[in-house]
């Protein structure tokens, strides 16, 4: 098998021992390793001939297995191994990858980033956990866990590391506590719209009575509303990227087609009487330059006449708007307590100062759009298309505790199966009361084989939750 140990200072001399000096005796390390395939050289200092013989025999078997695992290239630090072949290589949507380098560069480097990469083990993680906690909330550190996570699985497919911390059986991963999406009665609907400014209280009509999105209600425009077939079609959402507003297809790459109920169709079109639509153009999915023609094309800005929009007619950021009226109107109805006033930290005077509102979001609205659709005994196949649900598993795992409790409806099929009279001739075979069985007690919800399909849709649900404007 190859593989050999060179001793730099001394070599063999007439008498066949090794006791001639060399050019290089007493300088640099003595002992070095080569002649294994793939392997680079490594040197060892003098007196470590046996460390040097348990490396030649280690590497050895591990370049025989194909596991070879250079603890060198592991000495570069984290911060390099994202910067130089991590994060050039990711691809995908432009808004995702800024939240993802948003991350990373928030709660990963300050914290581990001057590490190298054979150096962040177990313990390294433990404390970095615990000082996450209390920075930022359950459910964003496990997204920022999974960020780390294949960052280093990524190193040990680069064979920059041997194995990934993060999979250590003895750590315990951070996790999101369960929380249950609530609706609004209609007094505090009414009372939060009535707060707002009147050009905006039309988007409290379109979250309760449609269900849509924050940005896909502000990205609405006339053409997308049906009059004469009592629809909305939800065709684009607006949402900051890289800093700068665009227009991108609505969540999960899903048009959609809702329902518009007649009091929806008389209030927007109050509105539109009120404040006639502007047009607003903004870039396709992606506001940076682009590259090439297919990313010219695919980038082009789009233009429509919106149906909200901010007071220089241009369209509405998020953020913004939910600091300046938002959570305003929700103080004003008592729903989050009054702001306090902060000394601003550039220029003079004082800035309001809002507690977490993240529960009183924008999509409370839609929660209880889906609240009263579930209640009222609507499909919940139909109910999860028009929320833009990949399949009604997900709407039944977030919005199934809305559905009315059990009145009996079963009890009462069986009873009257029960109750019919029996064949003459009794069916020899025993699975023939089967279709009787199902022919009565169809049930309105979704089959069981459809719940366990939802179950690999679970992260849509987690982020549906999650939905907030800022």
């Amino acid at each position: 098998m190859p593989g050999y140990i060179e001793d730099r200072w001394l070599k063999k001399g007439p008498d066949g021992k090794r006791n001639v000096r060399t050019d290089l005796y007493g300088v640099g390390k003595r002992y070095k390793v080569a002649g294994i395939p793939g392997v680079r050289a490594r040197s060892f200092p003098d007196k470590q001939k046996k460390a040097a013989e348990d490396w030649l025999a280690k590497a050895k078997t591990d370049s025989t297995a194909g596991e070879f695992v250079d603890p060198r290239d592991g000495n570069m630090l984290l911060r390099e191994y994202i910067e130089k072949h991590w994060w050039p290589s990711r691809t995908g949507d432009p808004s995702t990858l800024e939240g993802l380098s948003r991350r990373v560069r928030n709660q990963i480097l300050p914290y581990l980033g001057a590490q190298p990469l054979r150096q962040i083990k177990v313990d390294s993680l433990r404390m970095w956990l615990k000082d996450l906690e209390g920075v930022i909330s359950p459910g964003t550190a496990v997204v920022v866990w999974g960020n780390l996570k294949n960052i280093l699985d990524c190193a040990v497919d680069d064979e920059r590391i041997r194995k990934n911390p993060c999979r250590a059986k003895t750590i315990k991963a951070p996790t999101k506590p369960p929380t249950m999406a609530r609706a609004w009665t209609r007094e505090r609907v009414a009372a939060v719209q009535a707060a707002l400014p009147s050009q905006y209280q039309i988007l409290v009509d379109i979250g309760a009575g449609a269900g849509l999105r924050h940005g896909e209600a502000l990205a609405l425009s006339d053409d997308d509303i049906d009059f004469e077939d009592g629809v909305i079609r939800v065709r684009r959402q607006i949402r900051p990227v890289f800093g700068k507003l665009v227009f991108s297809l609505p969540k999960g790459n899903k048009t959609r087609i809702v329902p518009m109920p007649d009091h929806l169709a008389a209030r927007i079109a109050e509105h539109m009487a009120a404040y006639p639509p502007r047009e607003v153009t903004l870039p396709w999915k992606d506001p940076r330059p682009p590259q090439t023609k297919v990313e010219e094309k695919e980038r082009r800005p789009q233009t429509h006449r919106l149906l909200v929009t901010n007071s220089r007619h241009a369209a509405v950021r998020v953020n913004m708007w939910n600091h300046n009226y938002w959570k305003r109107a929700l103080a004003a109805a008592g729903v989050i307590p009054e702001p306090t006033k902060r000394q601003r930290k550039k220029g003079s005077g004082y800035e309001l100062v809002y507690g977490p509102g993240h529960e009183y979001g924008f999509h409370c609205l839609r929660h209880t759009y889906a609240s009263v659709q579930l209640d009222s005994r609507e499909n919940p196949v139909a109910v999860s298309k028009w929320l833009g649900h990949a399949d009604a598993a997900i709407t039944l795992r977030v919005y199934g505790h809305f559905l009315p409790d059990a009145d009996g409806r079963g009890r009462q099929a069986m009873d009257t199966w029960f109750a019919s009279s029996p064949p003459t001739s009794a069916p020899s075979s025993l699975d023939a009361p089967c279709g009787k069985i199902t022919d009565v007690g169809e049930a309105d919800s979704a089959s069981p084989a459809e719940v366990d399909e939802g179950r690999a849709h679970g992260s849509e649900m987690a982020s549906d939750l999650g939905e907030h404007a800022a």
